[in-house]
């Protein structure tokens, strides 16, 4: 039997992607994207919910997702994330437990043209690791999740 730890995720991003780089100079970023779903409660009604995912980038083989990703990305852009799922425990300066669940992101792509709305600003028409990107088609059924909005996102 074999294992598996793969996410797929659409979603808007909650803030502007942060890069840094580590020690040896590596390039790092981190953003954060919010996806919808709905749910019916006990009661019958349909509930919306929403759910925020840490996302990790970094550079892989010669592409440099990091980089792209900070570079074309800002918050409310709609993007596809594909990666796996990993979870790191530390020990924060105050002695408590410190646990994070996040994806590491191999593949992002823009899932909205230059310029178009959603706050999104700059995306290409290419995937950020540099190959053509299929559209998702998104069907609309009258109770289809609606995307994040930006503003309402509180942080």
């Amino acid at each position: 039997m074999s294992n598996l730890n793969k996410a797929l995720l659409i979603g808007r991003l909650t803030k502007d992607p942060e890069m840094r780089y580590t020690p040896s100079g590596t390039a790092v970023t981190n953003f954060s994207i919010a996806t919808n779903r709905w749910s019916t409660g006990p009661d019958g009604e349909k509930k919306e919910f929403t759910d925020y995912h840490n996302i990790v980038a970094y550079p892989i083989g010669k592409r440099n997702l990091a980089e792209t990703v900070a570079q074309y990305t800002r918050k409310g852009a709609l993007v596809y994330v594909e990666g796996r799922i990993q979870t790191r425990s530390w020990e924060g300066q105050d002695g408590q437990k410190r646990r994070v669940t996040e994806i590491i992101a191999n593949d992002v792509q823009f899932l909205e043209p230059r310029g178009s709305g959603g706050g999104g600003g700059a995306a290409p028409s290419r995937g950020a690791g540099g190959t053509p990107h299929e559209d998702i088609p998104v069907p609309a059924p009258d109770d289809a999740p609606r995307d994040v909005d930006p503003d309402d996102i509180p942080f």
